[in-house]
């Protein structure tokens, strides 16, 4: 241990150690360089799944390859006049037995269906109250998002330039929404690279107060982040998972905030080594030793807590766990091993213009955090039942919260795919533009459309294609999509159909698969969640090498997540409007905050129990004097990091997508919380209530070969 650290500070080998570095950034880009992927996410239900298996049998049916873009055509005010009608749906042509020359004719060039040799899309249908029409273009599926974007555009120009004056036109359904989906992440990598980069450079200098110290951990953090990028892709891909473009978004800021909380541990202490070393190289393998099982176990938290993800059923889910797990991995490598010998190569004028002078004062042992930390000791009961109040209030308003958003809800800025759904609504059914899908077999087709008519919720149920075996039955709810009515709908249809012996109906279609993911992020909740507690609660054990402090720390960090759901759902229901959470918010939410938030205690009393260590044999009480000079010395820096933390999250919100805006505000308060009360109060409260007990049993455990 002692030679790698010498050779990761030295004189001399700190240079190897930054090509070294090097040579594998280089090889991250180009060698290992992963594939570029398609960005727009995906559901990642397991192939069993009853929506998977109806898609599987529609691939089977005739002209079944394709999807749909569903154009709107709204009238501004009123009804629509006869010439408008006349624009929408031509005229009636006897050779041919339909209307010719509508508005239909228009996306011919885009249609895959052809009848008698000819192009055809199907004429404009027109609303009972005579406000609003409908095309569906039938299109061919593209699996890649640049050349379906430009579809969706050519078609949205030739809509809106084409239609008469006094008329509004969205292009939604399957495709539009799809794309408008896709569209979130176009340019997101940038976006959050440019957010998470501005944000971190001025907390850096706010935080150093010099004008160059920050560049070092910035660059060695950035670089992280784009190899994280390109190795979290390639294991990915190792084990058949897509990280879409969720996925490599939150990789981004979680790389960046973990990172830079672990630089920000790292110089801190390198600067209290300075004053005490003459030699910086042999200051820094102090501080590196001091806090290197800090950053492990934290990381190695953080790693051990994702990767309880792999045992989710969602794939993306899967994938979040594993890719994040090796950015984790790539921020603590780089921090441990490149970091360090970066900041050293440099002399301590790097810290100017407060340059660490050999021989100086250590100002933390007497400073604000170390006195707060005194007065806390001294009415301890008090401090902790206010702070376990204040979190316990905040908590109560998690009580309300409602798991599941509509569809025309997923966005913060709704695209236009959303506004033609609810115009779309207003006047048909509401699920009109996105019928759900049940297959049958084909001699209890009748039978099925008959059972789903008698569901009040069903406005209309046809049998639209079938093959040798089994049909398709396209049944329209009058319900929103998304909604909790139309799950109840899903079910109510589903025990409908498949009440009709010998059918083997399954049910399928939007609704559904919304419906599927809802209940598998509850199951992979029930699983994953405990997992993450045991694990956390090991790692704990295994550093502290007691049980009573885990313990505490454990619950003080559940705890504080749910004071963190509580008051961003107070936020998200009275700022924002909001309905609901996603699905996947809770379990994200709670795996990044509680591994996270274990992180600040971990740095907090793992320094308690350095500083406990020195104290052993004095006079007074180890423990309380350990507490006060832990929290005095990293009290800064760890509330720097929280705070630095909170904002990185918090870039999520500059994305129009609901669920990870919703994540990035609630790990943020979180994060807060859990900097500024929890590990400055809470916990350093509870310590001086247990005293030595604190770390229980740790004087049998020094007895043995634990010791």
């Amino acid at each position: 241990m002692n030679a790698i650290l010498r050779f990761i500070t030295g004189p001399k080998t700190s240079w190897v150690t930054l090509l070294i570095g090097l040579v594998f950034a280089v090889l991250s880009f180009t060698a290992f360089a992963a594939d570029e992927s398609d960005v727009a996410p995906t559901n990642g239900l397991p192939d069993d799944s009853e929506v998977v298996l109806v898609d599987n049998a529609l691939a089977a049916m005739p002209n079944s390859e394709g999807t749909a873009a569903v154009i709107v055509f709204a009238k501004d005010s009123g009804e629509f006049t006869e010439e408008d009608l006349a624009w929408l749906q031509g005229e009636f042509d006897p050779m041919i037995q339909m209307p010719s020359g509508g508005a239909n004719e228009l996306f011919l060039d885009f249609t895959n269906v052809e009848i008698m040799g000819e192009a055809f899309v199907p004429p404009a249908t027109v609303s009972k109250d005579n406000t609003t029409a409908v095309i569906t273009v039938p299109l061919d599926e593209i699996d890649d998002v640049e050349p379906r974007g430009e579809r969706i555009a050519e078609i949205r120009a030739l809509s809106a330039d084409s239609a008469p004056s006094g008329i509004t036109t969205y292009v939604t359904g399957p495709e539009g929404f799809q794309v408008d989906l896709a569209g979130v992440f176009e340019g997101a990598d940038f976006v959050l690279l440019g957010s998470t980069v501005i944000i971190v450079i001025l907390l850096l200098l706010i935080t150093y107060r010099s004008p160059t110290l920050w560049i070092v951990p910035l660059l060695v953090v950035g670089t992280a982040d784009l190899m994280a990028g390109q190795i979290g892709r390639n294991v990915a891909d190792f084990f058949g998972l897509a990280a879409d473009g969720s996925v490599t978004g939150i990789l981004s800021v979680l790389v960046f905030g973990a990172g830079t909380n672990y630089a920000l541990l790292l110089i801190a202490r390198y600067r209290e080594e300075l004053l005490k070393f003459e030699d910086r190289h042999e200051a820094m393998a102090k501080a590196l030793k001091g806090v290197a099982p800090a950053i492990l176990a934290s990381g190695g938290t953080v790693v051990l807590a994702l990767l309880t993800l792999a045992f989710a059923e969602l794939g993306v889910t899967r994938a979040l766990g594993v890719v994040c797990a090796t950015g984790i991995v790539v921020a603590m490598i780089s921090a441990l091993g490149v970091l360090p010998a970066a900041i050293v190569v440099f002399g301590r004028g790097l810290f100017w213009p407060f340059v660490p002078r050999f021989g100086g004062v250590n100002k933390s042992e007497t400073g604000w955090w170390a006195k707060l930390g005194t007065g806390v000791s001294k009415r301890p009961v008090t401090v902790a039942i206010v702070g376990v109040a204040i979190l316990g209030g905040l908590s109560f308003g998690s009580a309300g919260v409602t798991i599941g958003i509509p569809e025309t809800e997923q966005f913060r800025v709704k695209p236009e795919a959303v506004l033609g759904i609810e115009v779309l609504g207003k006047a048909f059914p509401a699920g009109e533009s996105s019928p759900t899908q049940v297959v049958a077999n084909n001699d209890f087709a009748d039978d099925v459309v008959e059972a789903a008519l008698t569901l009040d919720v069903v406005a209309s149920a046809e049998v639209v294609n079938f093959n040798d075996t089994v049909s398709r039955i396209d049944v329209v709810l009058d319900a929103e999509g998304g909604s909790d009515e139309a799950y109840v709908a899903i079910v109510d249809l589903r025990e409908a159909v498949q009440s009709v012996a010998g059918a083997g109906a399954l049910v399928g279609g939007d609704d559904a698969t919304r419906l599927a993911v809802k209940e598998t992020y509850e199951r992979d909740q029930l699983l994953v969640i405990p997992l993450i507690l045991i694990l956390v609660f090991l790692v704990l054990v295994i550093l502290l090498r007691a049980l009573l402090a885990p313990i505490l720390l454990l619950s003080s960090v559940v705890l504080s997540f749910f004071s963190a759901i509580g008051a961003a759902w107070l936020l998200f229901e009275n700022v924002f409007g909001m309905s609901g959470l996603d699905f996947s918010v809770f379990l994200y939410s709670f795996l990044f905050l509680v591994a996270l938030g274990v992180d600040y205690n971990i740095f907090l009393v793992s320094r308690a129990r350095e500083e406990a260590a020195n104290l052993a044999g004095t006079v007074g009480q180890p423990t309380r004097q350990a507490m006060v000079k832990a929290l005095g010395a990293t009290g800064g820096v760890i509330t720097s990091a929280g705070v630095l933390l909170a904002a990185v999250f918090a870039v999520l919100g500059v994305l129009p997508l609901i669920a990870l805006f919703q994540v990035g505000i609630i790990v943020g308060i979180g994060v807060l919380i859990d900097t500024l009360l929890v590990r400055t109060v809470v916990v350093p409260a509870t310590a001086f209530i247990a005293g030595d007990k604190f770390w229980w049993p740790r004087k049998q455990m020094t007895a043995s070969k634990f010791g």
